[in-house]
């Protein structure tokens, strides 16, 4: 027995105050007038007599109210021993990695078959629950005793494509053992996979009231053969010029040589054959890969039988196209600007574009509707009725870039949008021989690849007020060099100088073809798209706010994933399953979306067993195997009060009856 706060027992000083009151006793004295005192002798009375105690019983109720009261905030406690295991019901949960990695050699039919073994040896005061795993966890029940319940839980699991994540189990496990009453006794069967760790062990921390057993369904390491990744173009405009580069890597696998196949609409292409080295990766290029116009469905795979056959190929998808249309609109005394960007483009690997180059006088009477992007290379003199046309094309989803030198910064303000052109800024002039980027928002698709444009060098740049515009690039003195400005429902890019090497050096550096072939691009509405996404993606349908227009979706299986309300409304949708998803939207516009499994599934290699050990010993409060359990303190100030309280009534109650017709000491 103990006291929790002792220092409260300097509270029973206060029992001297009743003892001192009862005491006490007030003497009603009736004086009497007599003549005098002198002749009675002096002497001590005895005040023994007067000062005895009376009325024990009420005094010691109200000792042993005031012992209570102190004892009580005192919070004195005793040490009883905890219930012996197994004397009280648990609550026995069958966790199943249904990961892509679960294929593997019929993993996942031995794990459900384990776990229904070992729900069926629950006691009858144990309760049973099921969940499933992958990259999130999914309750399949509540914590039931029903059998029945419980055996269709485990029979409804079916595998996925995501990959496990032990960090997200043991979230989900904290907080079931938070929110559960009795201890849990959490069955983990998984194939282990050490790359389903999470980076900091410390995720893995299991509560204090549940028990990890866990199970592997991989007796050790298996090794395993892949196509992990492809590089290849999204659209297709030249087959002279595309590629397709495959990576074959091997996981706790011997040196091999394997086949690998270039396939497209079931069709085999191209076949190589490549040496994997031991554990190793190595590569195979595919040149001049083609296919028929539109969209195609393409997969590199591998030979060889190993146990998990899914992911020996690599779904992609790519279109065939036609060769976009860019204007070109420029002064006929400038063909500098022309021969760089006309040099740029065909020199880049995956944009394509047939360059019409006209001069202002000569855009009279042209069809804009048939061109992609338009580009005004420092072209000030541009007919009114080409301008206002021009001006309404972009606002029903046209693009312009503008380069503006001199010619523009002459004229005031920009072409279509109209902004102001304060000056021409000469680096000379100001003492400097050049000015250079400072800083440059490189997440932008124009800047992308290009980067910040690090050591070109500008000679001259217009000074144009940005507005509303957003600024991509500034120079060192902070002026705009790189703008872009929404118009409608269309854009415009503002490029503060020109593309001819005179007023600028950026055509002689090695951003200048990715940043025309990017921003290009980017103005022609094709955005940078991978040939293949992983399973769990999202997939954006619209921006947004981009609600109205509808968006038909169909699953690898032919199904529409989305209802006729969420088609015209979500923003977009989780790609669960490998295949191809067709996405269909309003105009004809279709996209293909190749999804394949998670390629971190493809290393089986096991989590060494000292991890899992550690793992397993990570809840806190546990008593170590063999070693007696640890007796916990039961606080008794409650039941102390309570007395306290009944001391309390009773010393009233004899209060009234022996002090009636009497005053109280």
């Amino acid at each position: 027995m103990g006291l929790l706060t002792p220092w409260f027992l300097a509270g029973l000083a206060a029992i001297a105050l009743p003892i001192y009151l009862h005491l006490l006793r007030q003497h009603n004295v009736v004086p009497l007038k007599f003549s005098s005192l002198m002749f009675f002798e002096r002497r001590t009375h005895s005040s023994v007599k007067r000062r005895r105690l009376r009325h024990l019983l009420l005094l010691a109720l109200r000792i042993l109210l005031l012992a209570l009261v102190a004892l009580a905030f005192a919070n004195p406690f005793v040490r009883r021993a905890p219930a012996p295991a197994g004397a009280g019901g648990k609550l026995v949960v069958a966790a199943i990695d249904r990961s892509f990695s679960m294929r593997a050699g019929g993993r996942l039919e031995r794990a459900k078959g384990e776990a229904l073994a070992v729900l069926n040896r629950r006691r009858q005061s144990d309760l049973g629950q099921v969940l499933a795993f992958g990259a999130t966890v999914q309750l399949l029940t509540q914590a039931v005793g029903d059998a029945a319940e419980l055996r269709a839980a485990v029979e409804t699991i079916e595998p996925d494509d995501s990959r496990s994540a032990y960090a997200e189990l043991a979230r989900a496990l904290r907080a079931l053992a938070q929110s559960s009453k009795l201890p849990l006794e959490v069955h983990l069967f998984s194939d282990m996979q050490r790359s389903s760790l999470p980076p900091s062990f410390a995720d893995l921390q299991l509560a204090a009231n549940l028990t990890l057993v866990p199970h592997s369904l991989a007796t050790a390491s298996t090794p395993n053969w892949t196509v992990e990744s492809v590089t290849a173009p999204y659209r297709l405009y030249d087959a002279a010029k595309s590629r397709v580069e495959a990576t074959v890597a091997g996981f706790t696998t011997p040196a091999a040589r394997r086949t690998v196949t270039l396939a497209v609409n079931g069709r085999s292409l191209a076949a190589k054959t490549v040496d994997v080295p031991a554990s190793g990766r190595a590569r195979v290029e595919f040149l001049g890969f083609d296919a028929p116009h539109g969209f195609s469905r393409c997969e590199v795979r591998i030979d060889g039988a190993d146990t998990l056959r899914e992911d020996d190929a690599y779904l992609f998808s790519a279109e065939r196209a036609d060769p976009r249309r860019l204007l070109f609109v420029h002064e006929q005394r400038q063909a500098r600007s022309l021969l760089y960007v006309r040099s740029a483009l065909e020199a880049a690997r995956e944009a394509s574009f047939l360059i019409e180059a006209v001069s202002p006088e000569q855009t009279a009477g042209l069809a804009l509707s048939k061109y992609n992007v338009v580009l005004l290379s420092d072209a000030a003199r541009l007919p009114e009725s080409f301008e206002t046309a021009l001006r309404g094309w972009v606002r029903s989803g046209g693009s312009v870039f503008v380069a503006a030198g001199p010619a523009i910064a002459a004229r005031r303000t920009l072409p279509v949008s109209g902004a102001a052109v304060s000056e021409l800024r000469y680096a000379a002039r100001e003492g400097a021989r050049f000015r250079g980027v400072a800083s440059a928002d490189t997440a932008h698709p124009a800047l992308r690849r290009a980067g910040r444009l690090e050591g070109v060098r500008f000679y001259q740049a217009s000074r144009i007020e940005p507005g509303q515009a957003r600024v991509l690039a500034r120079l060192d003195d902070q002026s705009p060099i790189l703008l872009e400005q929404k118009l409608g429902a269309g854009k415009l890019l503002v490029f503060g100088s020109t593309l001819d090497n005179l007023s600028n050096d950026l055509p002689l550096h090695a951003s200048f073809v990715p940043f025309i072939e990017q921003a290009a691009s980017y103005l022609a509405g094709e955005e940078a798209r991978p040939p293949g996404v992983t399973a769990g993606s999202f997939f954006e349908l619209r921006p947004e706010g981009g609600a109205g227009v509808a968006a038909e979706v169909l699953d690898p299986g032919g199904r529409r994933v989305l209802s006729f309300s969420e088609a015209a409304t979500a923003r977009g949708l989780t790609l669960a399953s490998p295949g191809y998803y067709d996405i269909r939207r309003a105009g004809g516009r279709r996209e293909l979306v190749a999804v394949n499994p998670d390629r971190r599934e493809s290393d089986l290699e096991t989590i060494p067993a000292e991890t899992l050990a550690l793992w397993e010993n990570t809840g806190q409060g546990g008593t170590a195997a063999g070693a007696a359990p640890e007796s916990k303190p039961w606080a008794l100030g409650w039941y102390i009060l309570l007395g306290a309280l009944g001391a309390a009534i009773a010393q009233s109650l004899f209060g009234l009856r022996y002090l009636a017709g009497e005053e109280a000491p």
